[in-house]
């Protein structure tokens, strides 16, 4: 039975309604704004009460947003209503005017017509960016297991950061992980997005923004979203030892950016532990409070820029290698912490979007533990040796004329050169951006998030993925093959055949 409490949030006029771009006050506020508009042509007799009953409600929704931090998008709409008010309480003025001896205004209905035409269009802009740059709304995890997350914070003893002078700095790693919980209390509040705290998200969300050239208030809901996990929720009971999934953000990227996939997995009885990479991630806010931004930067020379990669690719692949030590040693109980005893580290895939996938691929080549790799979209960087000997799962877009023409190359290699067979999964409508958490929060631009929806691209991905770790870390029966082709174009890479 599925075991789910409700956020705390739920019922809150804050909160976004799912499938609308605003919550119950931003609608609130936005017809209250064309109430005042449609005030100016009603008849003589209702136009006072309209007016008065558009102002109690809108006043009130102004002062409420603007105490709860108003969004940008709701700017237009009120502004809208500050241009229609002059309009809109002349009628009430009209009064006060007789008893003065002043003569009543009133505009001409055809000065007045472009005036409210004008004050509708503003007003309808609000809800049109609020479309374009929602608040993410996440997908319900569709697993047996309600999800829990929370983060460590670890430092490797035996590898000097190489991105500073310093010899005595060492390196250290910010590690999220969403794993099967049991019982969560009621009321208990979903997990922040991109952060322990608003304020970490705050800071991480304008590193992203920034990475990419966009203005900062642009993506402003992306921090006040909340995933559908809880923070240090506790385990699922059982006594049931979970497969574990190390992931690994795309260049710039973060740990969180793949939030609605992790808790996909999660919640069908994963442990997966995502990574920031301090000096690559776009920032990386650690437990003193530093915040660490991106050091990593394209030299504009393509041959330069492979070896910069190459190199990046391999500190990455070193920092999953790191974690999963640390992770088989959480497990024996060398760390104390509430899943030892609980992962099964025997049975362990590396995966990553982008050059995150790059390093998962170079990470399984390192390190004989992992038993599977998942890359998600990413052009494999570094050494093509050894050969890969482990089950490979590569989750592309389209190849299109506009696509890096070494990449497919690239790809097709790898898997074809592994001793264990491997699988190509091209996903229609995909964009790179579609293998991560992007289509929730940013326009529906299909070069940018592809075509497969707000959730269509975050479910894809994470259903193909169970497929292929069910099969190979799970043993269920089968060939994955027969389950990967219900989500794409498939081509299978067996040893000893060309792909």
């Amino acid at each position: 039975m599925r075991r789910r409490a409700p956020g705390a949030e739920h019922g809150q006029v804050t909160e976004i309604i799912p499938g609308l771009p605003m919550s119950p006050l931003e609608i609130l506020a936005l017809l209250a704004a064309l109430a005042l508009v449609t005030a100016r042509w009603l008849p003589p007799a209702a136009r006072p009460r309209a007016t008065i009953a558009a102002g109690a409600v809108l006043v009130p929704c102004a002062i409420a947003l603007g105490a709860a931090g108003i969004r940008w998008q709701l700017l237009p709409v009120l502004a809208g209503a500050a241009l229609a008010s002059p309009f809109a309480l002349a009628p009430l003025l009209r009064p006060l005017r007789r008893r003065t001896g002043r003569p009543a205004w009133r505009a001409r209905w055809w000065l007045a017509l472009p005036g409210s035409a004008a004050c509708v269009g503003l007003i309808a802009t609000g809800p049109v960016a609020a479309w374009a740059f929602p608040v993410p709304v996440f997908p319900e995890p569709s697993g047996g297991f309600a999800v829990g997350t929370r983060v460590v914070q670890w430092t490797d003893p035996h590898r000097p950061e190489t991105f500073t002078a310093d010899p005595n700095d060492l390196r250290t790693v910010v590690v999220q992980l969403w794993y099967p919980a049991g019982k969560i209390p009621a009321g208990a509040q979903r997990a922040q997005y991109l952060g322990r705290t608003a304020q970490e998200a705050r800071t991480v969300s304008g590193a992203l923004a920034r990475g990419v050239g966009l203005p900062g208030f642009l993506v402003d809901g992306v921090p006040r979203a909340r995933s559908r996990s809880v923070f240090d929720a506790p385990v699922a009971g059982g006594g049931e030892r979970f497969p574990v999934v190390l992931f690994s953000p795309g260049s710039g990227g973060v740990r969180t950016q793949n939030t609605a996939w992790a808790e996909e997995l999660a919640s069908h009885g994963y442990v997966v532990a995502a990574l920031d990479h301090p000096y690559d991630s776009a920032a990386v806010v650690l437990a003193d409070g530093r915040t660490i931004g991106t050091e990593t930067a394209s030299s504009g020379d393509r041959d330069r820029d492979d070896e910069l990669a190459a190199g990046w690719t391999a500190v990455r692949a070193g920092d999953l290698g790191f974690v999963l030590t640390q992770l088989d040693a959480l497990e024996r109980g060398g760390i104390a912490d509430p899943l030892t005893g609980r992962l099964d580290t025997g049975r362990v895939a590396v995966t990553g979007h982008s050059m995150g996938g790059a390093a998962a691929l170079q990470a399984a080549r390192q390190d004989r533990r992992f038993a599977a790799v998942v890359d998600l979209d990413g052009y494999p960087h570094g050494p093509t040796t050894p050969a890969l000997d482990r089950p490979t799962l590569a989750l592309t877009q389209a190849i299109t004329p506009d696509s890096d023409p070494r990449y497919l190359p690239r790809l097709t290699e790898a898997l074809d050169s592994s001793t264990a067979p491997s699988y190509r999964l091209t996903v229609p409508g995909a964009a790179h951006l579609t293998f991560m958490d992007g289509p929730l929060y940013l326009p529906p631009v299909p070069s940018l998030v592809g075509t497969l929806g707000r959730t269509g691209g975050p479910r894809t991905v994470a259903a193909a993925t169970l497929a292929f770790l069910d099969a190979v870390l799970r043993d269920k029966p089968g060939d994955p093959a027969g389950a990967l082709r219900s989500y794409g174009d498939l081509t299978v890479h067996r040893p000893g055949t060309p792909g």
